[in-house]
C-alpha cells in the first residue's frame, strides 16, 4: 500500500509499505478515504516526539470504510463508514468510563512515535489498523461531510476542549494565541459557546483576515495588548488559550489574562520544563491548565452542533491534495501558506 512516511530531519515521503493486518480481536482495518495533515504532524516529523523511527507512517486524522474486524469487535462490520479519534482507548477502564479517554493506560496515538504511548502506524496511508475499534471509531452520521468528521476527530475537539477546560462563561472575553486550524476552531467554539468577544493573536495577516471573516477580532502580537485593554476596560481576558505549542508563547499568555482568569494550553508541547510566574499567578489567582481534544468524549455533542449548523469546522480546509502532492503540502503548512490540508485517497 502507499503511505506517507517519516524520513527524518523534518522530511516526509511517499513509499510503498506492507499493508497492516489484524493483531488483536479488538482491532479493525479501515480503508482510508480521506486523511488530514495537522500541526502535530509537523512536530512529529521535526523530531520533537520521542520514538519517531525513520520509515514510520505518519498522520492521525482519517475517515474511511471498514474492511475487516477482529472477532471481539461488536459495534462495526465490514462496509461501515467511520471516523476516528486521533488516539485509541480501551473504552472500559476507569478513565474511559469517566469520559477521560486520553488518560487510558492502553492509549496509543496514531503516527507520533512513542511520545504518547506504544508506537502505532499512522493514518496517511491507504489502510490503517485501529486498535480498540469499538471505542476509537465512530459511525459518520448522515449529513456530516468527511472534512467535518476529520476535524471532529482532532482539531475541533481540541478547540472545544480548550473552552471546556477553561470554564468559559457566556459573555467572557477570550483570547486565542495562534491562528492555525486549532486556533481558528477554538475561536469558533468560543463564539458558539457565547463568548462576549474573541481576540485572536496571529502574526500572519492572511490568518488574521480569516479570523475576522469568521467572527473574531484579530491582532498582531504587537497590537494585542492595547486592543485587549480597550475590549476589557483594562481587566484582561477571562480565558487565554495558547494554540501554538511554544513555551515562549505560552509564557506571554500571563500578560493577557485577567485576575482569577484561566490560561489553557492546547499546543503540542514536548519540552520537559517550563518556568511560570508563580508569585504573580498566586496573587492574581490564575488557573493554569492543559487540554487534549478528547474526540471520543466530545464527538456526539460536536456532531450535533455541526448537523444543526451551529458550527461549521470545514471553513478551515483550504486545500485538497492527492498522495503525489503530500510533500509540497507539508512544506506549505510549515510555511503557513495553507491552513488545513486534507489528502484524498
Amino acid at each position: 500500500m502507499r503511505a506517507v512516511v517519516y524520513l527524518g530531519h523534518g522530511r516526509v515521503g511517499l513509499r510503498d509499505m506492507p499493508a497492516p493486518a489484524i493483531q488483536a480481536p479488538t482491532d479493525a482495518l479501515v480503508r482510508v478515504r480521506m486523511a488530514g495533515i495537522c500541526g502535530t504532524d509537523l512536530h512529529a516529523v521535526a523530531g520533537h516526539f520521542q520514538g519517531m523511527e525513520i520509515g514510520s507512517v505518519v498522520g492521525h486524522e482519517f475517515v474511511g470504510e471498514i474492511i475487516e474486524t477482529g472477532g471481539a469487535v461488536t459495534r462495526f462490520r465490514r462496509g461501515d463508514q467511520v471516523m476516528a479519534s486521533d488516539f485509541t482507548s480501551c473504552g472500559h477502564c476507569h478513565h474511559c468510563t469517566a469520559g477521560d479517554n486520553w488518560q487510558c493506560s492502553e492509549r496509543s496515538f496514531f503516527g507520533t512515535g512513542t511520545a504518547f504511548g506504544p508506537a502505532l502506524a499512522g493514518a496517511q496511508a491507504e489502510i490503517v489498523r485501529v486498535p480498540h475499534a469499538d471505542s476509537t471509531l465512530y459511525a459518520i452520521p448522515k449529513g456530516v461531510s468527511d472534512e467535518a468528521a476529520i476535524l471532529v476527530g482532532d482539531n475541533l475537539a481540541t478547540g472545544w476542549a480548550a473552552i471546556e477546560r477553561g470554564r468559559m462563561q457566556p459573555g467572557d472575553i477570550v483570547v486565542v494565541i495562534g491562528g492555525g486550524a486549532v486556533g481558528q476552531l477554538t475561536s469558533l467554539a468560543a463564539q458558539a459557546g457565547g463568548a462576549g468577544a474573541v481576540l485572536l493573536i496571529e502574526p500572519n495577516e492572511q490568518r488574521r483576515a480569516f479570523a475576522r471573516t469568521h467572527g473574531a477580532i484579530a491582532a498582531s502580537p504587537d497590537a494585542a495588548s492595547g486592543l485587549l485593554h480597550q475590549l476589557s476596560g483594562g481587566r484582561g481576558a477571562e480565558l487565554v488559550v495558547e494554540a501554538v505549542g511554544i513555551p515562549k508563547v505560552l509564557s506571554q499568555a500571563f500578560d493577557l489574562v485577567g485576575r482569577r482568569g484561566s490560561v489553557i494550553s492546547v499546543g503540542a508541547h514536548s519540552e520537559r520544563q517550563w518556568p511560570i510566574p508563580l508569585a504573580d499567578c498566586f496573587t492574581r489567582e490564575i488557573s493554569i491548565g492543559f487540554a487534549i481534544g478528547d474526540s471520543i468524549r466530545l464527538r456526539p455533542r460536536l456532531l450535533k452542533m455541526i448537523a444543526t449548523g451551529i458550527l461549521d469546522p470545514t471553513v478551515v480546509v483550504d486545500r485538497h491534495v492527492g498522495f503525489d502532492e503530500v510533500v509540497s503540502a507539508y512544506d506549505e503548512l510549515r510555511a503557513q501558506t495553507s491552513m488545513k490540508t486534507v489528502i484524498n485517497l
